[in-house]
């Protein structure tokens, strides 16, 4: 039997400020038997939701690893039930990566044991926001705009702008916004009011939205307390949020395509736009836990992950777009380059993606992610 071969890394201090030795894998033995993974809401698919769409079961056929799924419904879930230990993946976006990475809570990707790296965008193989100093601490996933999701039958055309979810106002079905929109249930929203603001307020000099100094972070936080007295839920979870557009009169909010496609396959009078002012967005890393119990079989996941097929059948489930371009065009998935193009994949450059804000940043002294946490409490408690 082979057996599994270690080696020492390094990350250096830019994100922990230590320089631990993390073990990287340089061979991939025989299967564990199970992987198991937290992942994202219809992230990883066995066609229990529909048949149609099932990257699981061809999976554990070829491998003989099991895949256990928990899923989680936001980026701070996902940091503390890896930090609970018991999962071997997670598929963390980039305002979870980093803090993972800091937490030494995920160990670096040896890419030489994933034949199909090669095929990754180039524009996500060394992003920043799972990539210390050289090191990969995952395999790029999936990635996507948070669009505004709205109802056809009160927006004949879609808006223009960010402010129907932002300020209080008559939308053009003659009714105010207020208790009809909804905002998300996590600090990294901040940084959607900030990049509002970049586009309306360019005084404020804010040139990321997660890089925000003492004023910039207060206009935002200002303009999230106006934003309280309108919405009528901070949502979370995908499938409640859906609900209140069905059933409790929501009619716009920042969403992910996976709402927006489950609801216009229902019928549902729903579309989605990337406004004016532009988008965050989210990159999704598939990362691996340093103390995995079960190695071999997430190294075989993740290269599994990376199959065209699957990557061209989850971006039309999900409504995001593949890390692997070839999957919009290859023919061996549902995707072509028509659904990319419509899941955005030519607005990369429109996106600001989601990424973990730190005390110093090339703006200088900006205000991080702990107080980002306790400020949007704060929020929506309506301080």
């Amino acid at each position: 039997m082979k057996t599994m071969k270690l080696m020492a890394t390094t990350a250096l201090g830019v994100v922990t400020g230590l320089s631990p030795a993390l073990a990287q894998m340089t061979e991939i033995g025989p299967g564990e038997g199970q992987v198991n993974i937290v992942a994202w809401p219809g992230y990883i698919e066995r066609g229990e939701t529909d048949a149609a769409f099932d990257w699981v079961t061809k999976f554990e056929t070829a491998s003989g690893c099991k895949v256990n799924v928990k899923t989680a419904n936001t980026s701070d879930e996902m940091v503390a039930l890896m930090n609970e230990g018991g999962f071997d993946l997670v598929t963390a976006s980039g305002d979870a990566s980093l803090r993972l990475v800091a937490g030494d809570r995920v160990q670096p990707v040896n890419t030489d044991l994933i034949p199909s790296w090669s095929t990754v965008d180039d524009r996500l193989k060394d992003a920043p926001w799972f990539t210390v100093d050289g090191v990969h601490y995952g395999v790029p996933y999936m990635w996507g705009p948070n669009v505004l999701m709205y109802n056809t039958n009160v927006f004949a055309e879609p808006p223009t702008s960010w402010n129907v979810v932002f300020e209080e106002m008559d939308l053009p079905d003659g009714k105010s916004n207020k208790g009809r929109v909804q905002a998300y249930d996590g600090p990294i929203h901040i940084a959607d009011a900030a990049q509002y603001l970049m586009f309306h307020k360019p005084e404020l000099g804010i040139t990321s939205p997660y890089e925000l100094n003492e004023d910039q972070y207060k206009a935002a936080l200002d303009l999230l307390r106006v934003q309280r007295t309108l919405v009528s839920r901070y949502w979370h979870d995908a499938f409640i949020q859906m609900d209140d557009f069905k059933n409790e009169g929501v009619v716009a909010s920042g969403s992910w395509p996976f709402q927006v496609n489950l609801l216009k396959g229902e019928g549902q009078p729903i579309a989605s736009t990337i406004p004016q002012e532009g988008a965050t967005g989210w990159a999704d890393t598939t990362m691996m836990h340093v103390d995995a119990a079960n190695p071999n079989c997430a190294y075989m996941w993740m290269e599994h992950s990376l199959s065209s097929n699957l990557q061209a059948d989850l971006s039309v489930w999900f409504g995001a777009n593949p890390s692997v371009p070839a999957a919009c065009t290859d023919g061996r998935g549902m995707a072509t380059a028509e659904s990319c193009t419509a899941n955005g994949m030519d607005d990369f450059d429109r996106i600001r993606f989601w990424t973990t804000p730190v005390s110093s940043c090339p703006a200088g002294d900006c205000v991080p992610y702990y107080r980002w946490v306790s400020d949007y409490i704060g929020v929506i408690g309506g301080r």
